[in-house]
């Protein structure tokens, strides 16, 4: 397969993985709407991803929820990687038909596409999320299992109490790394659009003679994510904070963990899916394993950029956050020969050279802080 349509090529993750696939000799195609919220108001100035790819990608503005425009992306294609799609899990709490429409209705249109009209694809491989599982993976003593505790209620929260419960516990659970077939409980419409995703390809592909394969991605980071972005992305909102010189305010407890992948393991992983027929019919985890505390994140950009500002522990929460979660591999590294080669310190310090060389783009956190108290999911 030498021809490779990447849907969101011109993001983060898609435009790293277009330049890495031109440098192992493939042609690749981009379809893009170059979304403003990520590119800008006019990407040929004002986003570096569409930059960095434009000349060498055959490249389509358009959207994934257009007939038309699929059409005209997958002529000559072999292998389709979707990564297009609406992300955010507290914007998608109040543009539920966007990011249905988007994730989950321009994912039924590309399968409909395939299944009724002539076309050259062999494999497709989507972009699922770790938000498909809602809250990570728990072991309790007291009930000698693993369990999977539901969303946290407004009322513990309220109170200070942020860790997860499950009925029939009284101890503390002990959290492990969230495996492949671990209970899919998403609790934003952006994870439940992800899990869609998913299954509709390894439903459908199968029976048209497609492979199909699918990445659940931690959260991913390096340089050239968006900086301006104010609803994804811990470290670019804790970033443009400190180069502003304002304050981080750390929810909850500050004791949350996520799983930071850095982005050439990212395209490492994805480019395994693309090429391996052991891949086939996979889901995969990829992150690094690791589960790293959102005041220790804070702490470290501080340590790399050498600029102090107020780090406040508020209490403050989220509805529908999650309190921890992060990958097991175990997967990834048996059938792709994936290991994660960036550890968070040397990523982040990575990270940080690359944010310094960056204009200091205008802190947009408060505006959306305050769009989320409206819609009454910040508290």
């Amino acid at each position: 397969m030498k021809h490779i349509l990447i849907t969101g090529g011109a993001g983060f993750i898609g435009s790293n993985l277009a330049l890495k696939l031109i440098e192992k000799g493939y042609s690749v195609t981009v379809l893009d709407n170059l979304s403003p919220q990520i590119h800008g108001d006019n990407p040929k100035l004002t986003s570096a991803l569409y930059q960095s790819i434009i000349g060498k990608v055959s490249f389509i503005k358009g959207s994934v929820t257009s007939r038309e425009d699929w059409m005209k992306a997958i002529e000559n294609v072999e292998c389709i990687v979707h990564l297009a799609a609406e992300t955010g899990t507290g914007q998608s709490m109040y543009e539920i038909q966007k990011y249905v429409d988007v994730n989950i209705g321009g994912t039924a249109l590309l399968l409909d596409i395939l299944t009724n009209t002539k076309h050259s694809v062999k494999k497709v491989v989507v972009a699922e999320s770790r938000a498909i599982y809602g809250e990570g993976r728990y072991y309790s003593e007291e009930l000698n299992q693993y369990v999977y505790p539901t969303e946290r209620s407004d009322r513990d929260m309220s109170q200070g109490d942020f860790e997860v419960k499950y009925p029939g516990c009284n101890e503390k659970l002990k959290l492990v790394g969230t495996t492949e077939d671990s209970m899919i409980h998403p609790t934003s419409v952006y994870g439940i659009t992800k899990q869609v995703q998913g299954q509709l390809v390894h439903l459908v592909c199968p029976t048209i003679g497609i492979a199909s394969v699918s990445y659940r991605y931690q959260n991913v980071y390096g340089p050239g994510q968006s900086l301006s972005n104010p609803y994804t992305g811990i470290l670019s909102i804790f970033s443009t904070r400190i180069k502003n010189g304002n304050g981080i305010n750390i929810f909850e407890d500050g004791k949350e963990t996520r799983d930071f992948v850095y982005i050439d393991d990212v395209v490492d992983a994805t480019i395994l899916g693309i090429e391996k027929d052991e891949a086939n019919g996979h889901v995969f985890n990829v992150g690094t394993g690791v589960a790293t505390d959102v005041l220790t994140v804070a702490e470290t950009l501080c340590k790399h950029y050498n600029i102090e500002v107020p780090i406040t522990i508020s209490g403050n929460y989220r509805l529908g956050d999650i309190r921890h979660n992060f990958a097991d591999i175990t997967a990834a590294r048996s059938i792709l020969g994936f290991e994660p080669k960036w550890t968070f310190d040397k990523g982040i310090e990575r990270f940080c050279n690359w944010v310094n060389t960056q204009e200091i783009k205008e802190d947009k956190y408060d505006s959306s802080i305050e769009e989320m108290k409206i819609k009454g999911l910040y508290k």
